[in-house]
């Protein structure tokens, strides 16, 4: 009762004093609303004040009155201006929410609504506003209402009578960019409620045939607005029509001039490929960092690729042919193709560089899953490069005329590829396949080939491009290996299936007993010509019926078996190369494990041969570093490479991204080594050399049908002399700590200022124990002669020791850092900013009594060094011995 009088009292209080407000107490669920103005009908009043007064406060009839009295009010409004505005606005959100409360508890109010006309009342109202507010709060009510509503009956209500197709239609003025938000909104709030009964109510159809949807149509007109989120909402929009599935909307989305939209975004996509590869050009122009750009591009186009992919998943066949031809017709056959062969003259601003078009057409292949699409840009790759690119008005892509193409150890290092004198065409020297299978392959290696193919061009980027040709040619290479809508038969004349494929194809041939198939799986061969043939002319037929190529694929012609030759010949030319980075080969190395067959029949003994030589090569360098500025991690570095590089080469997919090869190169090792060798320089060449070191290793392995070990062979440890400075000293294994004693043998007395003004006397100690090597500066003791505390440690490896030569007391040494972050490739570019700082070399500068105790601290340092060196050596040389790593290795 108290309550009760309360409510009434204040009820009351808001209709004595009148006021431009609505406002509404909460009175438990449903919300009561006091309408409180000049223009509340005084029955209305006295209505709502008794049945509050008889506790009727929850009551459909209140709200029922309630609604019927905004209706009314807004039926008698002639014009919305500034006067009655406000109450238009709070009109507008009072039916938003009694018809979202109604359509989920009580179907009367739906009904009232429905008798009223409610929709078509709204349609009225904004088409007498004069503000651009009303319009605003219209829309935000019809998203709010679309979206809340659950009830399928009170869906059909709002979609009938082509009221929502009247307000899709209206004429709003988008110079108002809020109101262009609350529109896109709407649209999409529309299409989240399709299915194939309602979509039904929102188009016109003439002899079942859809002629008219407003809502697909207005919407694609802002498909490729400059806000990213308006792009995004139609995309949603347009993806919830596709994936509705009805028949007569897909084949009016998917004919004239509605497929407009398919071949402006596919324009669209193709200026984004455009403007990406201006930024990647930017880079390589030592143009500020553009790292972050190319990302954010990167990001566009690969959401651009996704959204191809939803469209496709819809299961439209009109639409993925259509998305198929403009993929082909504006992008890849004009834009991509040529430039992954020649570098046509940039008389157009649609050419787009070879690394950015390697890099899109993995992205295309990897996320846009269309059949036809994969296997034509395989034939493509067979297909001779004249059918994309007229010859005069072209230039071979990075092989100029008069062009010097020498590079060091070229015979070995570019695995027989060569330019030919007039610089207008490129011969690569190919195995002689046919002396191979019969005989001893090194007894006539090669003979000269001039080819056009792009395959060919991928595999001479491998062996004479730089190190983002041959990234990209790489990433391209396992892309099509990993593209399952690629026919086998395809990837056979590509020289890229792997054997474990070939012989399961074989194998279920041989058991459903088709042809000759028993005998293709137990031949050295396996040449399937006929099945590559026949898929090449099918796909060669296309390309001549669908796009007016004629293309003449030479490759058909030349067993698969040697075209498999030519990509390990390749693969094998790379691991011989100097001039590429680790990580690359590691990518190359993850290539050859998938292509590497369980026998040794097609890795001949020349492949092995040329590894072999490599691998010596770098067991020199691995020497050299066992004496260098990190010998102390030299074992642990190894042991962590090899488990990395395990996993890497036996993945299911290859680890680096192919965005990777869009980025920004770092500063190579050989450029910063010119103005004086740092430790953390030192401690990348180590890095390198190790991951190279390791893969060639592991590739010898496997090569010989070898499984790989979990861990390297590595000898143990061995204990300490007793005769050993370190014993002798006091010393165990964890090494000396500050603040601990030690016995102060073969210590030398010397002075050192780490501060301008402030020398320090101490006792100067070199000591090494396996492995590891410190260098000790210690007071001695006053009651224990002889006996002195560590106050000082650094690094013995890499301290350069060097008597200076106009003062022979004083002994240079430079102190580098004890430990070295481990070099990541995913995060190199954020550690390559904070390299200088985080990683500074110190220098110690010791002054002795005499010359000859200089001479005495600098030998004692020598002698420390080599027997950490001679000790790491040792641990290390199983290593350097692959025939005994082989041996070792189990079957």
């Amino acid at each position: 009762m108290i309550i009760r009088t309360l409510i009434l009292t204040q009820t009351f209080f808001c209709l004595q004093n009148p006021s431009s407000e609505i406002t509404a107490f909460k009175l438990g669920v449903p919300y009561l609303y006091v309408v409180s103005g000049t223009t509340m009908d005084c029955q209305y009043r006295h209505l709502l004040a008794k049945w509050i007064f008889l506790g009727l406060t929850a009551s459909t009839t209140m709200h029922l009155c309630w609604s019927r009295f905004l209706t009314d009010q807004l039926m008698k409004i002639q014009v919305v201006n500034e006067v009655n505005k406000d109450f238009v606005i709070e009109a507008l959100r009072s039916i938003a929410e009694l018809i979202t409360y109604g359509d989920q508890h009580d179907a009367a109010y739906f009904e009232f609504f429905m008798e009223k006309q409610v929709m078509g009342e709204l349609v009225r109202i904004l088409r007498i506003s004069r503000t651009v507010i009303v319009s605003l709060q219209l829309l935000q009510t019809m998203s709010i209402v679309i979206q809340n509503l659950k009830n399928e009956h009170s869906i059909y209500y709002m979609f009938s009578n082509e009221h929502i197709n009247h307000l899709i239609t209206y004429s709003f003025d988008f110079r108002n960019e809020e109101l262009l938000s609350y529109y896109i909104s709407f649209l999409r709030a529309i299409s989240g409620k399709l299915n194939k009964n309602t979509i039904s109510l929102l188009v016109k159809t003439h002899n079942e045939e859809v002629v008219s949807f407003p809502l697909y149509v207005e919407a694609v007109r802002f498909a490729f607005h400059e806000e990213s989120m308006i792009r995004t909402a139609v995309r949603a929009l347009t993806l919830n029509v596709y994936h509705v599935g009805d028949e007569a909307v897909n084949k009016f989305v998917a004919s004239d001039p509605h497929a407009d939209y398919f071949s402006n975004l596919v324009k669209f996509f193709r200026e984004q490929c455009i403007n990406l590869d201006k930024l990647v050009t930017a880079s390589k122009c030592l143009a500020p960092d553009t790292s972050g750009s190319i990302l954010s591009a990167v990001d566009e186009i690969e959401d651009n690729l996704y959204y191809f992919s939803d469209v496709i998943s819809a299961g439209i066949p009109d639409i993925g042919r259509l998305i198929t031809e403009l993929m082909l017709n504006v992008l890849i056959f004009p834009s991509i193709v040529p430039s992954l062969r020649m570098e046509v003259v940039k008389d157009s601003d649609t050419v787009i560089g070879t690394t950015t078009s390697l890099y899109l057409l993995c992205c295309i292949l990897r996320i846009v899953k269309i059949k036809d699409l994969a296997n034509i840009v395989a034939a493509v790759l067979l297909c001779d490069i004249e059918t994309f690119v007229p010859r005069s008005e072209a230039k071979l892509n990075g092989f100029m005329a008069n062009h010097d193409m020498s590079h060091e150890n070229q015979d070995s290092e570019n695995g027989g590829f060569s330019s030919d004198s007039d610089g207008q065409s490129i011969r690569v020297l190919i195995p002689n396949i046919s002396n191979s299978l019969n005989g001893d392959p090194e007894e006539q290696p090669y003979h000269e080939s001039k080819y056009s193919a792009l395959r060919e061009a991928l595999l001479s980027y491998i062996t004479t491009g730089d190190d983002v040709q041959v990234s990209g040619s790489l990433s391209m290479l396992a892309t099509l290996l990993q593209t399952k809508e690629l026919e086998e038969s395809m990837l056979d004349a590509l020289g890229i299936l792997p054997q474990r494929k070939q012989q399961k194809k074989l194998l279920l041939q041989a058991l459903v007993g088709e042809g000759s198939a028993e005998e293709q799986l137990f031949s050295s061969e396996n040449i399937v010509k006929d099945e590559i043939g026949s898929e090449m002319d099918c796909y060669l037929q296309k390309l001549k019926e669908q796009y007016g190529l004629l293309c003449v694929c030479k490759e058909v012609t030349v067993s698969p078996r040697i075209q498999r030759l030519q990509v390990l010949d390749a693969l094998v030319s790379l691991f011989c190369r100097s001039n590429i980075s680790a990580e690359t080969l590691w990518d190359g190395g993850w290539l050859l494990r998938q292509l590497l067959p369980y026998s040794e029949a097609d890795f001949n003994s020349h492949h092995l041969k040329l590894l072999k030589d490599s691998f010596h090569s770098c067991t020199s360098s691995i020497l050299d570093e066992t004496k260098g500025t990190w010998p102390d991690l030299l074992i642990m570095v190894l042991c962590d490479e090899w488990r990395k590089c395990k996993r890497t080469i036996e993945a299911s997919s290859p680890r680096k991204d192919p965005k990777s090869m869009l980025l920004p190169s770092h500063k190579s090792l050989s450029e910063e080594l010119t103005s004086g060798e740092s430790s953390f320089a030192s401690g990348e060449r180590l890095f390198e050399i190790v991951k190279v070191f390791v893969l060639l290793h592991q590739l010898h392995i496997f090569s010989v049908g070898k499984v790989l070990p979990d861990q390297p062979l590595i000898h143990p440890t061995v204990e300490v002399m007793e005769t050993s400075r370190a014993k002798r000293a006091g010393v165990d294994s964890l090494g000396p700590k500050p603040s601990i004693e030690l016995r102060l043998v073969d210590a030398v007395p010397c002075r050192i200022a780490f501060e301008r003004g402030k020398e320090r006397h101490f006792h100067f100690l070199t000591i090494s124990v396996g492995i590891s090597g410190w260098l000790i500066l210690a007071d001695e003791l006053p009651v224990r002669p002889s006996f002195g505390v560590v106050r000082v440690v650094a690094p013995l490896g890499g301290c350069n020791p060097r008597i200076d030569e106009k003062h022979m007391r004083w002994l240079h040494l430079r102190i580098r850092p004890s430990s070295f972050p481990y070099i990541d490739a995913a995060k190199h570019t954020a550690h390559a900013k904070v390299k200088s700082k985080a990683l500074v070399d110190g220098r110690w500068t010791l002054a002795f009594r005499d010359e000859d105790s200089c001479k005495a601290a600098f030998s004692m340092i020598v002698e420390e060094l080599n027997l950490l060196s001679n000790e790491v050596e040792r641990r290390v040389k199983p290593m350097l011995d692959i025939e005994r790593t082989v041996d070792t290795s189990t079957k």
